[in-house]
């Protein structure tokens, strides 16, 4: 793993560690927002199983080197887990280019539904993993003793599917694909670029994570000096600007840069540059509430 994991990609981990005994092990994410490799051949070694990797920070934008890593991965025989969720709704992802095992990513995050989501395996793999579900429409042949399990991705697919909100993800995926998904990530590169340049134009602010534009997506984490994250994200949101605020469910990585929360903003394909422009006028105006001077009442 490394340190910049959504806890959905950590959490799980540390429950099988816990009833396996198995070790875990992680890379660390450097001052900039980037993945320490320096050490990779001895964190992912002869004793390593599965490696799992968010290919985008959903805290700091960084578009991580997956191909580099799966190498690392291969060459101890390690199966290789990607958590798309930040980057399947945003940019091409190819699996057979990045020759990875598995792949997951939600429904809610590339305009779909909410409770639904995507796992893509090799059919090879999934056909020799256990179902984790037992139940109706996943078996092949039933006795009063025994049962045979029918082939991937039946067998992992128990009871009633989640129709509605499988066919809701269905039609998103088809809406993400009629725009392009290269239109989707040429959009959000230029109005990413407009928005770190504004943004580190503003005096006390501090962005958290890669300020260029090389392996970067439409997210930014940032600091604003003498407000707390979450009162400059109610400025915000007065104001009809959303953001989110808080750990952004990456305890670890906030230890790790020493900050106790962010006010994090996102861009998407129905964004646009004055909704930039309404972001950095927030900040200004919550700055200037903030951090002017107070009369004292008087008595």
């Amino acid at each position: 793993m490394t340190e910049m994991e959504h806890h959905a990609n950590l959490i799980p981990w540390q429950q099988l560690a816990a009833r396996t005994g198995a070790e875990l092990t992680w890379l660390p994410v450097t001052t900039d927002g980037r993945l320490d490799l320096s050490s990779i051949d001895s964190i992912i070694n002869a004793k390593t199983k599965i490696v799992a990797i968010t290919h985008q920070s959903n805290v700091l934008g960084t578009i991580n080197p997956i191909k580099e890593i799966v190498a690392a991965a291969r060459n101890v025989g390690a199966l290789f887990i990607l958590d798309a969720c930040q980057s399947v709704p945003h940019f091409k992802v190819d699996v057979k280019d990045l020759d990875i095992d598995f792949l997951a990513f939600s429904g809610h995050k590339a305009v779909g539904p909410t409770g639904v989501g995507t796992l893509w395996g090799r059919a090879e793999l999934l056909n020799e993993m256990e179902p984790f579900l037992t139940g109706g429409s996943m078996i092949e042949s039933v006795t009063m003793s025994s049962a045979t399990f029918a082939e991937a991705p039946q067998r992992f697919e128990a009871g009633v599917p989640n129709m509605a909100q499988a066919v809701g993800l269905g039609a998103a995926i088809r809406y993400l694909n009629g725009i392009g998904m290269e239109n989707i990530h040429n959009h959000e590169v230029a109005l990413t670029k407009y928005a770190l340049d504004k943004l580190q134009s503003i005096p006390g602010l501090k962005i958290i994570g890669p300020t260029e534009m090389k392996n970067r997506g439409a997210v930014f984490s940032f600091t604003m000096e003498n407000i707390h994250p979450h009162d400059l994200g109610q400025a915000l949101d007065q104001n009809g600007i959303a953001v989110r605020t808080g750990h952004h469910c990456a305890w670890p990585l906030m230890r790790v840069l020493n900050v106790p929360a962010t006010t994090r903003a996102s861009l998407y394909f129905y964004n646009d540059y004055s909704d930039i422009d309404a972001l950095i006028s927030g900040i200004y105006e919550a700055k200037e509430f903030f951090t002017a001077p107070r009369t004292k009442e008087r008595k």
